[in-house]
């Protein structure tokens, strides 16, 4: 009788802790979606450009996860974005992945979140060993970046990159870098994080 009732309080030990990681990832969606800038940042520190960020939800019938479209531009240049991915938010054993995907012509969906739903999925390239993994700090933060050097990179001389970011109900840090074959940052800030405010919808 004793086995058989460890047995259940460890069942139901472990549905509880299934249920708090999709309300983690339900929130973290939530979190995420929407516009944000840089701007403050840039003002206070000229290391920084003024940068926004778009994060539209897509595809939201799919049961695999969230879909994220996601955009980066100069303020200057909102038209222009630097980098649009696609993200798939889901729960793994490591936590809430965040799984990267590019696409071909990407500038033709610039500002068009609404023309990024008719990708196909067969359209979409991964970006193998990029995927950014998350967990919950406390009640008020997710943190996350991606594994070791698995993220292979070309960019600038890079053999490889790194991401990682703070997220919170109010906005996010992110910071990405490039690194050569001997381990010395080639791209990416060297004074920390971009910090990004969510905007008043």
């Amino acid at each position: 009788m004793k086995t058989i009732l460890t047995t259940f309080i460890l069942s139901l030990g472990c549905l509880s802790a299934s249920a708090q990681s999709k309300k983690d990832l339900k929130e973290l969606y939530a979190w995420m979606v929407g516009q944000f800038s840089s701007a403050e940042q840039a003002k206070r520190d000229s290391n920084f450009f003024d940068i926004r960020l778009g994060v539209y939800p897509i595809w939201k019938e799919r049961t695999d996860g969230y879909w994220l479209y996601v955009e980066q531009a100069s303020a200057s240049s909102l038209d222009k974005p630097y980098r649009q991915r696609i993200y798939q938010l889901t729960l793994t054993t490591r936590g809430i992945e965040s799984i990267i995907y590019t696409f071909d012509s990407p500038l033709e969906y610039a500002g068009q979140p609404e023309k990024v739903e008719a990708l196909p999925r067969d359209k979409l390239t991964t970006r193998q060993g990029c995927e950014v993994v998350l967990k919950r700090k406390d009640k008020h933060t997710f943190i996350g970046g991606t594994i070791e050097k698995n993220c292979t990179s070309e960019l600038r001389g890079a053999s490889y990159a790194t991401s990682e970011a703070v997220i919170t109900k109010e906005g996010m840090t992110t910071l990405d870098m490039g690194f050569n074959a001997n381990n010395e940052q080639v791209w990416g800030s060297s004074h920390g994080g971009y910090q990004f405010k969510k905007l008043v919808q």
